[in-house]
């Protein structure tokens, strides 16, 4: 009878993964978006532009999904916000993107670490 109690009772989820999964959500549309942008630009050739763009959308989905359960799935997203930064070099524009998108990934870890430790201690 535990064990059906077990499955049938919701885990708390952490913030930090749920601000980091909202977060990496919206970066996913841009990301799709800037791949095609830098693939009709000519920036890069089309394989790179187009397969680029598609790693790093399975990255960030990748991360998504395993960010509730392991740990090292934040590591990922900090991954994917340094490969979209340095796409500033295929379209210099990409560089502001990259930075601001960085900035709110850097500003719901923090939030969501410190909701996260507050709910510990109530």
């Amino acid at each position: 009878m535990d064990a059906v109690n077990t499955l049938l009772t919701p885990q708390r989820r952490s913030a930090q993964a749920s601000l980091g999964q909202v977060v990496l959500g919206f970066e996913l549309i841009v990301v799709g978006l800037a791949s095609l942008t830098i693939f009709g630009l000519g920036a890069l050739p089309p394989a790179l532009a187009l397969g680029g763009g598609a790693a790093v959308c399975v990255l960030m989905l990748a991360a998504i999904g395993l960010m509730t359960k392991y740990k090292w799935a934040f590591i990922l997203g900090w991954a994917v916000q340094l490969v979209i930064v340095l796409a500033g070099f295929a379209v210099t524009m990409l560089f502001l993107i990259g930075a601001i998108f960085a900035a709110i990934w850097t500003f719901a870890m923090t939030t969501g670490a410190k909701l996260d430790s507050q709910k510990k201690e109530n």
